[in-house]
């Protein structure tokens, strides 16, 4: 051990890793000493007599840390001069190394060395090599007991970090003798009497004076316990998700959070059960993993940190004219279609900007979406997919989660006895994305639970004594079923969505999404999906699309940005916003919204995410028109299914009567191009319809068009 730590040189060529980190170590700079184990065998692979000595040490954990630290402490170099300034620890240290030599001068008493562990300052941790294999939970059994195991799992119980005593120290009252005793598990036995010949003289040989526990010169660590469950993916049928009791200690605490999914290398220890349940669990004992490495699995979007190599490779994408479309189309690209909806979810992944006002109200950020369509238009699959995407994504469905099981519930600790609140879905979600699927088939009384965390982002928690208020800021993507099963064209959209208002309203898009026969669209779908099942991947797009990885670091830069609604806009989104309000009105049973004063901040949220795609912090224009784009669209399906039923109109003419609608409602008879472009752009047309209609209303005199084509009307 001692000649690893002595002679290994870092390939950088940095010198001497493992030297290097004891004189931090020295110099106070860390508290950690990782040893990695790719380091330890590239040494033992020279001698051929070390070939085993990495094996060894992955299967006898416990008993090579303590060789490896005891190792450390002869090479421990001298302190840097003036680097530091002495603190209490090292202040107390001094004094008892100056008190042993004088020991004997109160009774006769060999002089007492200080226990190494007390005056180290360091911990050893094992970290994984490059070809150290992830366990699923399930595989961890018995035959690992004493070896290091790395697992993936997810955290679901984080616990408080509370003091652990490592060394006892007590202080006799009379002779004032000092013993130090090492505390190596959760238990132990103090000593009642002070051992001092000085005590045992007084007292005529009988037995010592009491010793009191002395906790400013004893030694604690930091500790927290941590309950990981298994990956749903990796259950068998029938079984239900094994879960393993994490121990971590010192600089690792508070490096998990719920809900997170996590690899987590650690030592498989056995815990025999003490007092009233060793009774009877008898021979049997329990397990749990001292933790030595963590490592997230998916970085949080306020941890990212971009290379400069990402960097340049993300500006690339960003020159890109059509980034939006090509982001989009990244998401899920083996489903075939639904290029709208995928855009919707790309800005649910973004999200807008979340205000915090000075009187302490604050407007949420976070875009909620609900797919409302029928069976089999692969609703499922793109939650599944975005669950994947985000950083931070959990996966429930409506008939499988209670309202305690989405908010919080009250349990009781088994550490303390103590009563704790668990998060549920939503609180795990923090900061994610929370997707259900099936929320018609949730009870009535279990999705009320959602409506406070939809809109004020928290859980507010009175139960068993407990009264607080948990952080639930998290995006919510429902997929639902109409409520006929499939959508009843001769029935209202109210009586077919079959959510209340409070609800409706609090979804920024609500997205209608029905299965319509169509010879064309039918036979590329059936196409697709062949091409899916028969190479194993989606068929060619005309670009390479964006990986996931690449993805996630895209969307973590732009949500650095922090776009504003400029003043010059406001106008404009007031009179579209109204202008929406009055054609409800007019629409009446046959509304297919519910529009509200939150539709006007799900414009503007829908905005400040096109914008953060941007890279930008103004909102412009386009931006508005392509977020009215998207809350038409989410209706088209069931437009187009109407029009199908009624008296159909062509694109062109619906053109015309909107520029002449427009034009009558202000009492002009002139019309720019670009106020064209943006008015119809946001009702779902595209800019070669609105050309066509141009050219044909002008052979036949309707309004003429000069060079930049802007429209007077004859």
């Amino acid at each position: 051990c001692a000649a690893f730590l002595r002679s290994f040189q870092s390939p950088a060529g940095d010198g001497f890793k493992y030297l290097n980190m004891l004189q931090e170590i020295a110099d106070r700079q860390r508290e950690t000493l990782d040893i990695d184990l790719s380091d330890l065998e590239e040494h033992c692979s020279s001698d051929a007599a070390l070939s085993s000595f990495t094996q060894d040490v992955c299967s006898n954990s416990r008993r090579y840390i303590s060789l490896f630290a005891e190792s450390a402490d002869e090479l421990m170099p001298e302190r840097s001069y003036g680097v530091v300034e002495e603190d209490s620890f090292d202040v107390l240290t001094r004094q008892r190394e100056q008190a042993n030599p004088n020991a004997d001068d109160v009774g006769g008493d060999a002089p007492r060395e200080l226990p190494r562990i007390l005056k180290r300052r360091f911990r050893v941790f094992f970290k994984p090599g490059g070809k150290a294999k992830t366990r699923t939970i399930r595989s961890v059994k018995a035959a690992d007991i004493g070896h290091l195991v790395t697992f993936k799992g997810i955290c679901t119980r984080v616990g408080d970090v509370k003091p652990l005593i490592e060394v006892a120290c007590f202080t006799c009252d009379s002779c004032e003798y000092e013993v130090y005793q090492e505390v190596l598990g959760e238990t132990f036995n103090p000593i009642g009497k002070c051992p001092s010949s000085y005590c045992n003289s007084r007292r005529g040989g009988a037995s010592g004076t009491a010793l009191f526990l002395e906790t400013r010169a004893s030694k604690f660590i930091k500790y927290q316990e941590v309950k990981v469950q298994e990956m749903s993916e990796d259950v068998p049928v029938g079984h239900i998700p094994r879960s393993l009791t994490v121990q971590v200690k010192g600089d690792l605490t508070r490096s998990l959070g719920p809900g997170d999914v996590v690899n987590i290398t650690g030592i498989f220890l056995p815990k025999p059960f003490t007092g009233f349940k060793a009774m009877h669990a008898g021979l049997v004992a329990n397990t749990y993993v001292e933790a030595m490495a963590v490592t997230q699995c998916k970085t949080r979007y306020s941890d990212f940190v971009v290379s400069a190599e990402d960097m340049r490779r993300l500006k690339q994408h960003r020159r890109d004219p059509d980034i939006y479309g090509r982001l989009a189309q990244s998401i899920a690209p083996e489903i075939f279609g639904h290029a709208d909806i995928k855009k919707a979810l790309l800005l649910l992944l973004c999200g807008g900007t979340t205000r915090a006002l000075p009187d302490g109200i604050k407007i949420r950020g976070d875009i909620h979406v609900c797919l409302m369509g029928d069976p089999g238009v692969a609703k499922s699959q793109l939650l599944k997919h975005i669950v994947t995407v985000a950083p931070r994504g959990v996966y429930t469905t409506g008939r499988g989660s209670s309202g305690v099981g989405l908010t919080a519930s009250v349990q009781r600790d088994t550490v303390t006895g103590e009563m704790i609140l668990e998060g549920g879905a939503l609180v795990l979600a923090d900061n994610g994305i929370c997707c259900i699927d099936e929320f018609d088939k949730m009870d009535e009384s279990d999705r009320t639970a959602i409506h406070e965390v939809m809109e004020q982002q928290t859980v507010s928690i009175a139960k068993a004594g407990i009264t607080t208020t948990l952080n639930a800021r998290t995006a919510v993507l429902a997929a639902a079923n109409p409520a006929y099963g499939r959508y009843n064209i001769s029935a209202t959209p109210q009586e077919n969505i079959n959510l209340p208002a409070a609800l409706l309203s609090r979804f920024d898009l609500m997205w209608l999404i029905l299965d319509v026969a169509s010879s064309e669209s039918d036979i590329a779908l059936a196409h697709h999906v062949l091409h899916v099942h028969r190479e194993g991947k989606p068929p060619e797009l005309s670009f390479t699309p964006i990986a996931s990885a690449e993805l996630r670091a895209y969307i973590a830069h732009a949500r650095s940005f922090e776009p504003c609604v400029p003043e010059e806009l406001s106008n404009y989104i007031a009179s579209a916003y109204a202008e929406m309000r009055q054609d409800e009105i007019e629409q009446g049973e046959k509304a297919m919204g519910y529009t509200t004063a939150r539709t006007l901040l799900s414009i503007l949220r829908l905005s400040e995410a096109l914008a953060r795609l941007r890279w930008a912090d103004v909102v412009i224009e386009d931006d508005v028109n392509e977020a009215l784009r998207l809350m038409k669209m989410s209706k088209v399906s069931l437009e187009d299914t109407l029009q199908d039923e009624g008296p159909k109109v062509d694109p062109i003419t619906a053109v015309y009567m909107a520029i002449r609608d427009w034009a009558d409602a202000r009492g002009t008879s002139e019309v720019s191009y670009e106020r064209a472009t943006a008015l119809l752009v946001s009702k779902g047309h595209n800019v070669a319809v609105l050309d066509a209609c141009l050219d044909e209303y002008a052979s036949l005199d309707v309004w003429l068009l000069d060079s930049q084509r802007n429209i007077t009307f004859v």
